[in-house]
C-alpha cells in the first residue's frame, strides 16, 4: 500500500523556520522524483520545490534562497527546510511522488505563518 505521510507543519512567526518531512512507503522511493506543493485557501495548488531521483533540484521563484528540498533514500523521506518564512507562505503543503505514469500524493500538512 502506497503511503506518503507529511509532518512538521505548524504555526510559526514571520522570519521563523520549519522543516517538513514526507515519509514514503509502498514503493521504491529511490526511483521516484519527489516534489513539494502548496495550496492556500482560494488558490490553485502550486509547485514549491522538486528533487529528481538523482538529486537535481528546482524551486519556485518565490521560495528560492529560503527553502531547501532534500531527500534521504535510506529513510525513504523527503524534506523541505523552510527559512525566513513569510505570511504568504501560509498554505497546506503536500508531497508528491512521480515516476513515468505513476503519481502519488500525500494528505498534506498545514503551515501557518503569523504573528
Amino acid at each position: 500500500q502506497v503511503q506518503l505521510v507529511e509532518s512538521g507543519g505548524g504555526l510559526v512567526q514571520p522570519g521563523g523556520s520549519l522543516r517538513l518531512s514526507c515519509a514514503a512507503s509502498g514503493f521504491t522511493f529511490s526511483n521516484y522524483a519527489m516534489s513539494w506543493y502548496r495550496q492556500a485557501p482560494g488558490k490553485e495548488r502550486e509547485l514549491v520545490a522538486g528533487i529528481t531521483n538523482t538529486g537535481n533540484t528546482n524551486y519556485a521563484n518565490s521560495v528560492k534562497g529560503r527553502f531547501t528540498i532534500s531527500r534521504d533514500n535510506a529513510k525513504n523521506t523527503v524534506y523541505l527546510q523552510m527559512n525566513s518564512l513569510k505570511p504568504e507562505d501560509t498554505a497546506a503543503y503536500y508531497c508528491k511522488a512521480i515516476r513515468l505514469y505513476l503519481l502519488y500524493w500525500g494528505q498534506g500538512t498545514q503551515v501557518t505563518v503569523s504573528s
